[in-house]
């Protein structure tokens, strides 16, 4: 039987390709060099023979690609807890497993969002713009005043364990009250938290922090449209550390233009790397590029992750963590 071959997308971390190295030691590895994202013919070539494909969340691996690879692709194994840029029923179909990889990126996110909540309530970023500017003439008592995190009402959209991470983190160390919009009801949230559930309108309506944690699908597209943004406090911050395409990004330009809304802290993006126009001119808005998971640990435990799935499924043993 000849070696199986493998190939990376993009540069991953040197220990997940060393993990996948020994597990399987015959295996052909073959990986982009270049840490950029790659076109789809490029995708396809590179991927063209492999027995396994390794790729990120921004690989477009729909059911014509599928169909291109398969055989002999067995498995897709994606870089991501997402996996909206695969089509399963089209894998399915054609026999391919898919994979991700779950939970070991909660705390990273969860972190970032904090971060992001605590960077637009306090100003953080336009302070440092401004004293790095030359702004800075001594302390003031009207100069940079902003919004405190403690003891505020604090909407979380989204019940899964990055947003029960961020609501215990406000809850226990900022002493908010947690209201949580979820499609499925989650009673411990109550006996822990003390949280309350409510309709996306009223907490929208009476959270003065909203963190968005929901997934991208049809029905959260746009979840936070005009007239979502409408009900929020003007006095209100809104983070996303979810799925770009959950915010209508020209609608909410206009809500911070107008300071219809006080801040926004954003680190995924509807048409991601590209910005809405007018966003990067919004002094109100923090924004980051796409960093939630970024720490050497959760980066790590994803590629640990990615590559056991593949050796799992060329090794023929039932991987973990499969969506297909």
């Amino acid at each position: 039987m000849a070696a199986p071959r493998i190939f990376v997308t993009r540069p991953i971390p040197d220990a997940s390709l060393a993990r996948l190295a020994r597990a399987l030691p015959h295996a052909q590895i073959d990986a982009n060099p270049e840490d950029r994202n790659l076109a789809r013919g490029e995708l396809l070539v590179g991927a063209r023979g492999a027995d396994a494909l390794l790729c990120t969340l921004a690989d477009p691996i729909d059911a014509d690609l599928l169909a291109a690879l398969a055989p002999p692709l067995r498995i897709v194994s994606t870089f991501a807890v997402g996996y909206e840029n695969v089509d399963l029923e089209a894998a399915k179909r054609l026999g391919v497993r898919v994979c991700h990889t779950p939970g070991v990126l909660t705390d990273a996110t969860a972190e970032i969002a904090v971060a992001l909540l605590l960077a637009c309530a306090r100003r953080v970023v336009e302070g440092d713009r401004i004293l790095r500017a030359g702004g800075f003439t001594g302390w003031s008592p009207l100069a940079m005043r902003g919004r405190a995190l403690y003891g505020k009402t604090c909407g979380i959209v989204g019940a899964g364990r990055i947003g029960l991470r961020v609501a215990r983190t406000l809850r226990h160390g900022f002493d908010c009250e947690i209201l949580v919009h979820s499609r499925t009801p989650r009673p411990e949230w109550g006996r822990e938290l003390g949280a309350s559930f409510a309709p996306l309108s009223e907490l929208l309506e009476r959270a003065d922090f909203v963190s968005l944690h929901c997934p991208a699908t049809p029905e959260t597209h746009h979840l936070i449209d005009a007239a979502a943004l409408s009900r929020m406090k003007p006095t209100a911050c809104l983070v996303n550390t979810s799925r770009g395409s959950v915010i209508d990004e020209a609608a909410l330009v206009t809500a911070l233009e107008e300071r219809r809304l006080a801040a926004a802290g954003l680190d995924v993006y509807e048409r991601e790397p590209a910005l809405a126009p007018g966003l990067a001119r919004c002094e109100n808005a923090v924004l980051l590029p796409h960093q939630g998971s970024a720490t050497f640990e959760a980066r790590e435990a994803m590629g640990r992750l990615a590559v056991d799935a593949i050796a799992a499924v060329l090794s023929g043993r039932e991987p973990e963590h499969a969506l297909v």
